[in-house]
């Protein structure tokens, strides 16, 4: 499994999928500051599943009918960085099958995945 983390992702989740030997492209290290539509081309590009904070990819999605490889929202504004990166890599690990495809909105106690 490839993965895509949006320049607004926590490193540390970055580390945390690395260091579990997945292939993650991190934006804020190679393409900080490019757009929505960039970075959603550049996850497709490589067939990779997009891990992002920024919920304007729900409407590239549903409401522009944007395609993507898989879509993962991480919307935990309110726990601290290593635990929201903690739930998100325990996430990924448990739910692989789940991914591609799939747009997945992860809340503290709430995931919702649905395919598209």
């Amino acid at each position: 499994m490839i993965f895509l983390a949006d320049e607004g992702v926590d490193k540390s989740l970055v580390e945390l999928l690395r260091a579990a030997s997945y292939d993650v492209f991190y934006v804020a290290e190679s393409a900080s500051s490019i757009s929505d539509e960039e970075v959603l081309a550049l996850a497709n590009s490589d067939g990779r599943i997009l891990i992002t904070r920024d919920k304007d990819f729900g409407e590239l999605v549903y409401r522009l009918k944007r395609i993507h490889s898989g879509i993962i929202l991480v919307r935990m504004e309110e726990l601290p960085s290593i635990s929201r990166s903690t739930y998100v890599d325990h996430f990924i690990r448990e739910n692989l099958d789940k991914l591609a495809g799939h747009f997945v909105v992860l809340q503290p106690g709430l995931t919702r995945i649905r395919k598209l």
